[in-house]
């Protein structure tokens, strides 16, 4: 997809369609207010009559006549009532919602006319919604644009629109893919074709190395399947080798079956997005790669299939993990924490500063928190709270839940250091992350739960259902604001 900018008027402007913003009807500015002039007051008269509003996800067409060059103008509303959520989350959704709408038919070219104070997230919004996830259809159901063309930006903002969208649209790309597709070797070897050029340096462990650095947690839940498992280190050295490393940890099922816990069949059938928290952290490394932050970052994607087999893990099995502490296996269907649990501890191993850790991990947090909103939990107030400023920033909706000591009890075996669930279903969520924290150390650590918002059974109105890309944006505001006094860890 083309992205580029324009200097032209809205009624010069050659495209197919061309979308113009209207914030506030009380009076006209800008592009709209130009377009009203030249249309004989079309604009006002659809207001006054009350068929287009200007409030947020409202719109209108016109077929502008010979003073317009476009054949089509798309009026969408960008007034939001009652407590706004950001311009960043306000210009992406709405520039969302119109390419989304227009991409219903194949369009060529589309020009964006927006009075945003966020441009680069408009630009990102659109590339979004126009892309679908009928990646395997006949008849799509969405076009994607051929050329998106934006006014009122300059060259730095449309690039880092373009980023953003770029990297957004990867982490759903990898989401949506299905698990024939997309198994551990595979995830490493597109993710690295998808990132071929960035500055960015691979390690991968294949399992004869997960062996070798006995990460028995990852090997445990990956030797059910005919599809070995792997750990796929990514780094970004932006900043100076004296400047603190800013872990990401993603994890990385591919698919779950629930494995000898069988999942039961409506509850298996989008495990193909159990993965969504290593492709979300891949699509904030090229976002952070590609816009060339001066932050040095790590990404770690710990990769398995969980199958069922002859060779499958079993309840009451006691694995022993990198760090050396054993748990004993009360659900085998509880295994993103597994995989997780040597993952972080590679990370904290090679001294990263402050870590982050994205999974889709408990239907708990979903129960307590919805559909659309992340669980946060941490073991350091203070860079959980620049996690969620930077999430609130971004417009990815997250909310903190309690770490109390006295969740610690429900984690505790009689036969290991830990079982990996908590006493029967109360706090789920928050049981699965004390699980986590035994594995950070002293490290600042946050561990972000998107089952919830990571994965949409159906289309909202500025991105299509499937794969959001949620919190790719959230980790690039994090990366451009951190720095030495988020970390004491050592440096690189």
């Amino acid at each position: 997809m083309k992205i580029s900018l324009t200097k032209q008027s809205v009624l010069e402007i050659q495209a197919d369609v061309v979308v113009v913003g209207i914030s506030g009807t009380q009076s006209l500015e800008g592009a709209a207010a130009e377009l009203d002039k030249a249309t004989g007051g079309a604009i006002g008269r659809l207001i006054d009559s009350g068929e287009f509003t200007g409030k947020i996800f409202s719109s209108a067409t016109l077929c502008p006549g010979e003073n317009v060059v476009a054949p089509i103008v798309f009026l969408v509303g960008m007034e939001v009532s009652g407590t706004s959520p950001g311009p960043i989350r306000i210009s992406s959704q709405v520039a969302g919602y119109a390419a989304k709408q227009l991409a219903k038919r194949q369009r060529r070219t589309v020009a964006f006319f927006l009075p945003t104070p966020s441009m680069p997230d408009a630009i990102c919004g659109a590339m979004v919604g126009c892309t679908g996830q009928d990646l395997f259809r006949k008849e799509k159901i969405l076009f994607p644009f051929e050329e998106l063309i934006f006014s009122g930006c300059d060259q730095a903002q449309l690039e880092q629109g373009r980023i953003l969208g770029q990297a957004t649209n990867l982490t759903r790309h990898l989401v949506n893919l299905p698990a024939a597709d997309l198994y551990p070797e595979s995830f490493v070897t597109l993710v690295q074709e998808a990132l071929e050029g960035l500055p960015l340096e691979f390690e991968v462990w294949d399992e004869s190395k997960l062996q070798e650095e006995k990460c028995g947690a990852i090997i445990a839940v990956g030797q059910g399947s005919d599809r070995p498992p792997r750990l796929m280190m990514i780094h970004y050295r932006g900043a100076t080798p004296s400047d603190p490393v800013l872990g990401l940890v993603g994890k990385g099922v591919t698919f779950d079956s629930g494995g000898l816990s069988l999942k039961p069949s409506d509850g298996m059938l989008d495990m193909k997005c159990d993965m969504t928290g290593a492709a979300t952290v891949v699509g904030a490394l090229q976002a952070i790669a590609g816009m060339k932050l001066p932050v040095n970052v790590s990404a770690y994607c710990g990769l398995a299939e969980n199958m069922v087999s002859g060779n499958s893990f079993k309840l009451g099995d006691v694995i022993r993990t990198r760090s050396g502490v054993t748990v004993e296996v009360h659900n085998t269907d509880a295994e993103g924490r597994l995989v997780l649990a040597d993952t972080l501890d590679v990370a904290v191993s090679q001294g990263v500063g402050n870590i982050i850790d994205f999974a889709t991990l408990t239907g708990a947090c979903m129960v307590a928190l919805g559909r659309q909103v992340a669980g946060l939990m941490c073991n350091e107030q203070k860079w959980c709270g620049k996690v969620l400023k930077s999430a609130d920033t971004a417009g990815d909706l997250a909310w903190q839940l309690p770490m109390f000591s006295l969740y610690n009890e429900q984690i505790s075996s009689n036969v290991a250091d830990i079982k990996n669930v908590g006493d029967g279903r109360w706090g789920g969520a928050i049981t699965a992350a004390k699980f986590l924290e035994r594995f950070v150390g002293d490290v600042p650590w946050v561990h972000v739960d998107i089952a919830g918002p990571s994965f949409a059974d159906r289309a909202s109105n500025w991105v299509d259902a499937g794969a959001s890309g949620c919190f790719v944006r959230t980790l690039t505001v994090l990366a451009e604001n951190f720095d030495s006094a988020d970390a004491d860890a050592p440096t690189v």
